[in-house]
């Protein structure tokens, strides 16, 4: 009987275990792409609630308008809140107008928005509400944790301008959580754009994506951070997502105006630290209001006197002078 030589037997000794670890490498990577390609189409879905309040409930009349994303991509829906330019003394100008930008699987109604709105009509603001690409009753767009939803703040900011005759340097913008980072990051594109508030930011969007997924995966929180780098690439590739670009603590520096930042001290969902590395990369001047025992974005629900006067404060002294 014919047995195999030593030399023989170690090389296909050593040939099957080449096999075995590559048929487990690439058992591996495949597993790891899977994973952080499911991360980054996270990143482009959100739930589409219906509203929660409407402003005829706070005594105000709204209209409802259609405008498009600055780009033209997808339509937006949202109310106008005409302000009374007599609520302000003195001042016979055209009123200042606000947009208010809600946050990601959130509309426009949501977290106490339109009573604040309210709070604002009565001060003499004019306020846009609506609601961002793929939320609410907007156009059907993938979300993008703010890369996108850049252009909806901007085709909101359009439509002031273009369409209701507000004066460019006369708009301000109120964001909540990815809506307060999609709102910097508008404003960094259009001067126009005078003044920010933001609600709960988040400072950088890789940091977050490890958070969330961590959140919304059965992957321990140590192991997320691992299929990031993977997951930003896949994000660009596929859906033309710079996660990259996700970082307000950074485009912040690039508005030549302080900003009003406003954070809960128990903010679970984005903890306090990203919105104070927002405030300290900000302009000299930016406030930074840390509240106490609210919530994610709910700040002005649970201190409303106290939110709305910092709120018309902030904007009263970024309006133009005369």
């Amino acid at each position: 009987m014919h047995r195999m030589s030593w030399p023989r037997r170690l090389w296909a000794g050593r040939t099957r275990r080449w096999i075995a670890a590559g048929t487990l490498g690439v058992a591996v990577l495949a597993t790891y792409a899977s994973i952080s390609f499911l991360i980054a189409q996270g990143l482009t879905r959100a739930d589409r609630d219906p509203q929660e309040d409407h402003p005829a409930r706070h005594g105000v009349i709204a209209e409802d308008v259609e405008f498009r994303s600055r780009g033209g991509d997808v339509m937006l829906s949202g109310w106008y809140l005409g302000g009374d330019p007599a609520a302000i003394p003195g001042d016979d100008r055209a009123p200042p107008a606000v947009v208010f930008v809600h946050g990601l699987n959130s509309v426009r109604s949501a977290h106490g928005a339109v009573e604040l709105a309210a709070r604002l009509v009565d001060l003499g603001y004019a306020v846009l509400l609506f609601d961002l690409r793929g939320h609410g009753s907007s156009g059907d767009a993938p979300v993008s944790g703010g890369y996108f939803e850049r252009w909806d703040v901007l085709g909101a900011y359009d439509y002031l301008v273009d369409e209701r005759g507000h004066a460019p340097g006369d708009v301000g913008v109120i964001g909540f959580s990815m809506g307060a980072a999609s709102a910097i990051l508008a404003a960094a594109i259009e001067p126009g754009i005078a003044a920010i508030v933001a609600d709960s930011p988040y400072a950088s969007a890789t940091e977050l994506l490890a958070r969330e997924a961590a959140r919304e995966t059965p992957l321990p929180g140590w192991l997320t951070p691992v299929f990031i780098p993977a997951t930003e690439l896949l994000a660009d590739l596929v859906y033309g997502i710079d996660v990259g670009a996700l970082e307000p603590q950074r485009v912040v520096a690039r508005l030549a105006y302080p900003l009003l930042v406003i954070h809960s001290a128990a903010d679970r969902r984005i903890p306090v630290g990203h919105g104070e590395r927002v405030a300290k990369a900000a302009r000299a001047g930016t406030v930074l209001w840390t509240t106490a025992g609210a919530g994610h974005v709910d700040s002005y629900t649970a201190f409303p006197d106290g939110y709305v006067e910092r709120v018309a404060a902030y904007l009263a002294e970024r309006r133009p002078a005369r």
